[in-house]
């Protein structure tokens, strides 16, 4: 095993479980398809949870960040160990990112090297990519990254959600990379549900927060820093686009000195203060 696998196999700041909650996954099951599965019964989708009379108060939980808050108000609303699948309106309100970063903080607190990823599902709509997140996890006999639909296990848009074929998600710098080359559209990939956000700002946006969960920092899927901001008024140029060039070349190569290196420039930083 690589340096990198090791890194991705230790927990990062968003996805550092309280030694009190390591307890609660004491009965999760052992193999990381079982923990993606088990996760389903953690989290309920905002949508989901307005439909289910849930106090509006409580859809603000889809703003957290750190996965020990997630789970602290889970067992607020349920004191059970995590393998207890919860009632929908006892889970935790959040997104595609909260059910990937679950599951990846639960694998990472087992020494599982693994990954949530910030990119496309293009098995939802056809000819669109939708805004998503994954999970990757090392697979030690195969030595390779197995990617997991955790949300959508068991939901039947793909024949193997455990394990995605090529193209049935693309990560923010895959899908930018296909659109420098003409292969896509960009006016086709964006957010479900919304008639603006959507082509090749929503692309390079989605790359940057990819390069950022590399590095450990799986923010929200509105987190917005550097030139993102501009990105999405359509202010930013040809340089911007060469630096996006350069992150989905990083994203895809995966080695640990150039993503380092590259985070670390001023327009790819993620503030501190987002960090919570």
């Amino acid at each position: 095993m690589t340096d990198d696998m090791l890194d991705y196999a230790r927990p990062g700041l968003l996805t550092l479980l309280t030694p009190d909650q390591l307890g609660l996954i004491k009965g999760l099951p052992d193999d990381p398809v079982g923990v993606c599965a088990a996760v389903q019964g953690l989290v309920v989708q905002p949508t989901d949870a307005a439909a289910l009379g849930v106090p509006e108060e409580r859809l603000a939980e889809k703003n957290i960040r750190p996965v020990s808050a997630l789970v602290a108000t889970l067992t607020e609303l349920d004191p059970a160990p995590l393998h207890r699948a919860r009632t929908p309106e006892t889970r935790v309100v959040g997104t595609c990112r909260h059910f990937a970063t679950l599951a990846c903080a639960i694998l990472r607190a087992r020494g599982i090297p693994s990954r949530a990823r910030c990119g496309f599902g293009m098995c939802f709509q056809e000819g669109r990519g939708l805004d998503h997140w994954i999970t990757e996890y090392w697979h030690a006999v195969e030595q390779r990254w197995v990617r997991v639909d955790t949300e959508h296990l068991g939901h039947g848009f793909v024949e193997h959600p455990e394990d995605l074929a090529p193209g049935e998600f693309l990560t923010g710098g895959e899908a930018w990379t296909r659109h420098r080359e003409g292969l896509i559209d960009p006016a086709r990939f964006g957010v479900l549900g919304t008639d603006h956000a959507w082509g090749p700002a929503e692309i390079s946006g989605n790359a940057v927060r990819d390069l950022a969960a590399l590095r450990k920092l799986e923010m929200l899927p509105w987190d917005e820093w550097g030139r993102m901001t501009e990105a999405y008024e359509g202010t930013t140029g040809p340089d911007y686009d060469l630096l996006i060039d350069k992150v989905a070349e990083a994203c895809a190569a995966g080695d640990p000195a150039t993503l380092t290196r590259l985070s670390a420039t001023e327009e790819l930083t993620v503030p501190p203060h987002m960090i919570t």
